[in-house]
């Protein structure tokens, strides 16, 4: 995986968790009557492959069982699973879409749809076109977008399945599907938008659109794409932000990113993806992405820095203005390094960089921070 732009838990040695038969009870009990729904999210974009793959995982007390209704026992509310075009392995599309979706309905879980409009990873760095896009002109791309977004929608809502929140480009902060929505092709960025908008409107009208940008603490970025966004009519609902607090600079840099934003555009805020690593060492022997032992100072690497993060970042989300801070995503909670499922889906030899920051360990057990990430 190549993506660079990129309180002491509560309850660390609360690592119990309820009966395996009582998923949606003890996500319930996390719920607070009379207030709106914390969104506490996990993106699981990877867990069918690792699953194929011969992944397990086991809960906090060594019980083996499936990781979505894991995850619900501790309290997550919902996931979110990224969708490709047309991926060399057929993993991340449509079809795995749709059984994470049923699997997270059964769960008693909401579900959040990222279109990365891409047949690989979109991020600030690429955006790179479906290989089966490239010779459309930008009339035919704005309805090729209009219908990948439509067709995957479509087939979630007849398997039963209506996501609340659906994502519009992943990390677009330089645009998306390049060349023709890129940056400094403001009109044609927004048009490419405006017709995944379109679609969710006409085929979820209950569904909110998110626009997702990396770099959470990043106020100008945020404030240029927005305000472009806004100017040239993209019809979305909410802003989604990415932040690694050893990537994307200090809290006070998000609070303050988040509050304005909130002040300047009044839409809901969520913190789509963020994560911590429990560990320096590595489970299958393909460097990881974050190997230093302090990632940020003060803070090493560990579960109870780990949930320390979850916390942290959360209370950050919580404080906005108005209520607009919704809820935050742990980023492939579930993506533990197993040989065959690593990050490229053109390179069956790759690996996984990022197993040291999932919610399981390398033995597939749940972490501390599942259960902190599932009782904010």
């Amino acid at each position: 995986m190549k993506r660079r732009t990129a309180l002491t838990a509560a309850g660390a040695a609360a690592v119990g968790v309820a009966a395996a038969g009582a998923t949606t009870a003890a996500a319930a009990q996390t719920e607070r009557p009379g207030k709106p729904r914390f969104v506490r999210g996990a993106d699981i974009s990877g867990l069918i492959k690792n699953e194929d793959y011969g992944a397990v995982y086991r809960r906090a007390d060594g019980r083996r069982g499936d990781a979505v209704k894991i995850l619900a026992e501790n309290g997550v509310n919902c996931i979110r699973a990224k969708v490709w075009v047309d991926p060399a392995d057929g993993y991340n599309t449509k079809t795995q879409v749709v059984e994470l979706g049923r699997r997270a309905k059964r769960a008693g879980m909401d579900l959040l749809v990222d279109f990365h409009y891409s047949d690989t990873w979109a991020d600030p760095g690429k955006q790179y076109k479906p290989a089966a896009w490239g010779d459309l002109g930008f009339t035919e791309l704005k309805t090729a977008v209009y219908e990948h977004t439509a067709d995957v929608l479509g087939a979630l809502k007849r398997a039963g399945v209506e996501p609340g929140l659906v994502q519009i480009g992943n990390e677009t902060n330089g645009g998306l599907i390049w060349p023709d929505g890129r940056w400094d092709r403001l009109e044609q960025m927004a048009g490419l938008l405006t017709a995944g908008c379109d679609a969710v409107a006409d085929v979820l009208p209950k569904a909110r659109t998110i626009l997702h940008l990396a770099e959470g603490g990043n106020s100008g970025a945020f404030q240029w794409f927005f305000d472009n966004a806004v100017a040239n009519g993209v019809p979305f609902h909410a802003i989604g932000a990415s932040f690694y607090p050893y990537w994307h600079g200090e809290l006070s840099g998000l609070a303050a990113n988040l509050n304005d934003l909130a002040g300047r555009y009044g839409k809901p805020l969520y913190l789509v993806e963020t994560a911590y690593p429990f560990t320096t060492g590595d489970s299958d022997g393909f460097a990881n992405i974050m190997t230093d032992p302090e990632p940020v100072p003060g803070f090493p690497s560990s579960p109870e820095n780990q949930s320390y993060w979850i916390e942290a970042i959360a209370d950050v989300v919580k404080a906005v203005p108005n209520g607009l801070g919704k809820g935050l995503f742990w980023w492939e909670a579930t993506w533990t390094g197993v040989a065959g499922a690593g990050w490229d889906p053109a390179d069956p030899a790759s690996g996984n960089g990022w197993e040291n920051q999932a919610l399981f360990d390398f033995d597939g057990r749940a972490l501390p921070g599942l259960r902190t990430l599932g009782t904010l």
